[in-house]
């Protein structure tokens, strides 16, 4: 089968001097592309680096980070992104458990780099920019090695990477992308969102996350060009889509309610996009309306995790005025990818009938091998070869996936997962703190946003703000708390559990209670 690393070389020949990335004002070209990742896949090799090791890459959206994609893709490293939002502790984590021989990282991050050093196994520090005295330029490395490329090749069921999801337990879980899986769902992919030789898909979502990585390499399976940018601009998305004729790109509804508030959006070309993705949050239908009415009929939902991409509900099956069925159908995330089996489950794995709810599992060559050194959650997960998301939901008489509870207490905040686990063990961690429980509440300008509900200890005096900074030192931004409420104690269900859904109907819309 063709691998990814196939598709770069066929590329190289047949679409040589077509643009590959552009990102601000440099553009790299199919040839210069391949020639580029044999080089940094070489130079890797040369310090060291042997097949399946681990290169994990700090960095926000640039044009090196598809180039570290493609190195791996060529030699066999596992690629291992680490998200540039958490918190120090929390790349620590990630750095720790993937082991990587390499850490290729941007010279912004060379301060939190450094202080969690003494604590890294890792070998070779690479940057990217101003670099510090104990790393290696990122061009000296590229300069070194062979436009060759190193003496070893990826094989079909090699993991090419290694993704961190947050835990529920958490603890952050590292999910095994093999390139069997990436290569399937580049063609899968390419083929449903219609993509061509001249298609230009633009990447605003964070190419650590697998929604950016699937979307580039779709396009790279026959030749299409990719424009980066490095963060979410509206009006340069804007800019972008008229200069550019972008044809396919990717916003979480936020970013698109963002687009549609520009005052000027009606004096930009916008005729150019065919596909506008809105996955990874639910889209409000006035503002899918909104959005309609903007761009044309070219709007797509699509459901899928980090582990699995299971289903895309396409442009032509979006209809705001149309029959009460079809306007139901907004609710869906669409219908399984043709290479996707969806089940439906009961609790004694029976499979459910149409419109009756239970567990979602899929099956698929491109779901992941699973998680980074974690046997029991890889067994929960993968069972006779269908992955449990934990998920609930259930189909309609022609296969549209309607979900109705979230996947394991889980949060979307901007696009951005939340697992309220893992907030809430960094919570657990204050002294002052006796009880908490983290749920998602509705913001108008995120989706949702999270909301600590707290019982401190006997006596013990804490702020809101208080809380939320220390949460901050612990998390990711985004994944602290926005709003705490302080209670005396919280409600419980009779085995003991605390009681989300009663947090939730009385805490949904309180207003935050700071405690002095």
């Amino acid at each position: 089968m063709k691998l990814l690393a196939d598709i770069h070389e066929r590329n190289a020949v047949l679409a040589s001097d077509t643009a590959a990335i552009i990102f601000e004002d440099r553009t790299q070209t199919f040839g210069e592309y391949w020639v580029r990742i044999n080089r940094i896949a070489h130079g890797i090799y040369q310090r060291g680096a042997r097949h399946q090791d681990r290169v994990a890459l700090l960095s926000m959206n640039r044009l090196e980070y598809t180039e570290v994609y493609g190195a791996c893709e060529r030699a066999g490293f596992i690629m291992t992104t680490v998200n540039f939002r958490l918190s120090a502790p929390e790349i620590d984590y990630v750095l720790r458990n993937s082991a990587p021989h390499t850490l290729i990282f941007e010279g912004q991050y060379a301060d939190t780099v450094d202080s969690l050093r003494a604590g890294l196994s890792i070998q070779r520090y690479v940057c990217l920019g101003n670099t510090p005295d104990w790393a290696e330029p990122y061009e000296a490395l590229a300069d070194s090695g062979s436009p060759d490329g190193p003496p070893i090749h990826a094989q079909a069921d090699d993991v090419a990477v290694l993704m961190y999801t947050s835990g529920t337990t958490g603890r952050p879980k590292g999910v095994m992308r093999t390139h069997r899986g990436e290569a399937r769902q580049a063609e899968t992919m390419s083929n449903v969102f219609a993509k061509r030789g001249d298609t230009r898909q633009l990447i605003i979502m964070p190419l650590f996350h697998v929604g950016a990585r699937c979307l580039y390499y779709s396009s790279f399976w026959l030749a299409g060009t990719v424009y980066v940018q490095r963060r979410f601009d509206p009006t340069l998305v804007l800019e972008a889509i008229q200069r550019d004729r972008i044809t396919h790109l990717h916003l979480v509804p936020t970013m698109v309610a963002g687009l549609l508030d520009v005052p000027e959006i009606g004096t930009y070309d916008l005729s150019s996009v065919e596909l506008l993705l809105y996955a990874a949050a639910p889209m409000p239908v006035s503002l899918l309306k909104r959005g309609i009415a903007t761009f044309g009929n070219v709007l797509g939902n699509g459901y899928g995790s980090t582990e699995c991409n299971f289903t895309f509900l396409a442009p032509h099956q979006h209809h705001p005025n149309g029959t009460p069925e079809q306007v139901a159908r907004l609710a869906s995330v669409g219908q399984a990818f043709p290479d996707v089996d969806i089940r439906i489950l009961d609790d004694d794995g029976r499979e459910c009938p149409a419109g009756v709810p239970g567990e979602l599992t899929c099956r698929s060559d491109s779901c992941m091998g699973g998680y980074w050194s974690n046997g029991p959650a890889t067994v929960e997960a993968l069972r006779d070869g269908w992955y449990h998301t934990g998920d609930v939901g259930y189909l309609d008489s022609q296969g549209y996936v309607f979900l109705v509870d979230r996947k394991k207490d889980m949060i979307i905040t901007g696009g951005e997962n939340v697992y309220c686990r893992e907030v809430e063990s960094a919570i657990e961690q204050h002294p002052a703190v006796h009880e908490v429980a983290v749920i998602g509440v509705p913001d108008e300008k995120w989706g949702e946003s999270v909301r600590a509900i707290v019982a401190l200890r006997p006596a013990a005096r804490l702020t809101e703000a208080e809380l939320i900074a220390f949460a901050r030192d612990q998390l990711a931004h985004y994944k602290a708390p926005k709003s705490v409420i302080f209670v005396d104690e919280l409600p419980r269900l009779q085995t003991g559990k605390i009681s989300k859904v009663q947090l939730r109907e009385r805490h949904n819309n309180s207003q935050s209670q700071p405690r002095a």
